[in-house]
């Protein structure tokens, strides 16, 4: 599944877009998803919970892909 996001502001914390977009039910979903290093941004895992996310950056969780602009 891909989908686009679109942040308000500079950044997005990773986190806080694994909640926003729906790939992770809780705050603590979305902390386990990154410490197992689930998440990859632009092809690399993504090992910070607070990785600071900016426009053109990809997130690869399973089969979800989220753009961000």
């Amino acid at each position: 599944m891909k989908e686009e996001f679109k942040i308000e502001g500079p950044y997005i914390e990773l986190i806080r877009l694994l909640k926003a977009t729906g790939i992770a039910q809780t705050g603590g979903h979305a902390k386990m998803i990154v410490e197992d290093g689930e998440a990859f941004r632009n092809g690399e895992v993504e090992m910070r919970k607070r990785a600071k996310l900016v426009v053109g950056d990809q997130i690869e969780v399973g089969d979800y892909i989220v753009i961000l602009t």
